[in-house]
């Protein structure tokens, strides 16, 4: 397998971009390997500049659940992008996808569409501040929610903590309200209530954790923080900016049977394209500008050409419900990877929700980002470089999602196991 122009890219990349990529994952340092970069994507495919073809489980972080180039949506962008591709100026296309995500989770009245997952988180937050009158904020450690000041935080020696910045740049005043706290652990929780009672504005969660590797919430943990915000008049903020529309039709809400009180959304409704939403009650909502006072703006919120890629997914997802054989062939694609290691006797567990799952090479169970790291990343780099050379493509860290398409086959499914039995 040549890797020749990707290499000269890599190069050339590097002398105007601060370490030749646009976002730090995409440099494969974790994985002791170079950027391949990706010419086309079809299907479940992607091929590189050298003309290598992977069977791609990273599928652009998330959002590609039909797979990449889906006609119908190419076809109506096309159609919209003759139109033009920006205004600046409300449009049609704004309100039909708007109403098609409120008809789809039960829990939005109104959300406010924005050009990033970070933005939606942004102002889920500034919301949840101004609505409560409170300044603290709950996150839970190992749960992303982009590189908002706030809450790039990492987590001290103790259970429960005030995060202090993750990166340079970010000033200590900025994260001193952040509470930091173990996913799956209610009672932590309960006990930052109580430390902090009548001074938490929101808790803000992962509803399926997938910044530390796929970690499925515990029985009675999502109900547990809606009980808790709901007597502590605190907002309960679900971020599904992975998981909206990728678990079901909708959000994982109905899933767990839980309501959050905002939720953010991104990836799969722009299909493809830049896109966040922000939505929830709406007498929280009400409380954005132009009819509130909580100022939010955007030159291309609401960009006709990303509403136009996110409604035909959406409604291609409505038609088709591809949901349950999505969660079936990714469970029997985790069973035979599985035990395929097993008879290599390489240390694993695997965790699966839906259409979502992680390898962690770790005997587990993984149920927190403190039971994730003890995951043997040089094998997790191994096992990466092994599927690569193999013309499969996962994502490049120990500490991601994998994602399965409606495009992924069996024969794609016979030859990721194939490709994990020659690289062990």
């Amino acid at each position: 397998m040549k890797v020749t122009k990707s290499t000269k890219l890599f190069s050339r990349a590097r002398k105007v971009i601060p370490g030749g990529v646009n976002s730090p994952v995409r440099a494969l340092k974790a994985v002791g390997a170079r950027p391949i970069f990706i010419e086309k994507a079809k299907g479940a495919y992607i091929y590189d500049a050298d003309g290598n073809r992977y069977i791609d489980y990273c599928l652009s972080w998330g959002p590609m659940i039909l797979g990449h180039a889906r006609k119908e949506v190419l076809d109506e962008v096309k159609k919209v992008m003759a139109k033009g591709t920006s205004f600046g100026i409300p449009t049609e296309l704004e309100t039909r996808l708007a109403e098609m995500i409120v008809r789809a989770v039960g829990s939005i009245e109104k959300i406010r569409l924005v050009s990033s997952g970070t933005e939606a988180v942004m102002t889920a937050i500034r919301l949840a501040r101004a609505y409560t009158g409170r300044e603290k904020i709950i996150k839970f450690i190992g749960c992303y929610h982009g590189h908002v000041d706030y809450l790039l935080v990492q987590a001290g020696s103790g259970p429960m903590t005030l995060g202090a910045p993750s990166s340079p740049g970010v000033p200590k005043d900025f994260t001193k309200h952040t509470i930091l706290l173990p996913f799956n652990n209610i009672e932590a929780a309960k006990n930052a209530f109580r430390k902090y009672a009548g001074r938490i504005a929101a808790v803000i969660v992962e509803s399926v954790a997938g910044n530390m590797g796929v970690v499925p919430p515990k029985k009675g943990f999502l109900q547990g923080l809606r009980r808790l915000c709901s007597s502590n008049k605190s907002v309960l903020i679900f971020d599904e900016v992975i998981t909206g529309f990728r678990l079901g039709y909708g959000s994982t809400q109905e899933l767990f049977n839980v309501n959050a009180d905002l939720t953010c959304l991104g990836k799969i409704i722009g299909g493809g394209f830049p896109i966040g939403a922000c939505g929830g009650k709406a007498e929280i909502m009400n409380s954005l500008a132009p009819d509130g006072k909580v100022y939010q703006a955007g030159t291309l919120s609401g960009n006709p050409v990303c509403v136009a890629a996110g409604i035909t997914t959406l409604k291609i997802l409505k038609t088709k419900r591809p949901y349950s054989a999505l969660d079936k062939y990714t469970k029997n694609l985790c069973e035979q990877i599985s035990e395929t290691l097993g008879r290599k006797g390489v240390e694993h567990c695997i965790n699966q929700v839906g259409s979502m799952f992680t390898v962690f090479f770790n005997p587990g169970p993984v149920s927190d980002y403190a039971s994730a790291v003890k995951s043997d990343t040089g094998m997790y780099a191994k096992y990466f470089r092994g599927m690569l050379k193999r013309g499969v493509y996962v994502p490049p860290s120990q500490f991601e999602a994998c994602f399965v398409s409606t495009a992924h086959t069996q024969r794609d499914f016979a030859l990721t196991l194939s490709a994990i039995e020659r690289s062990f």
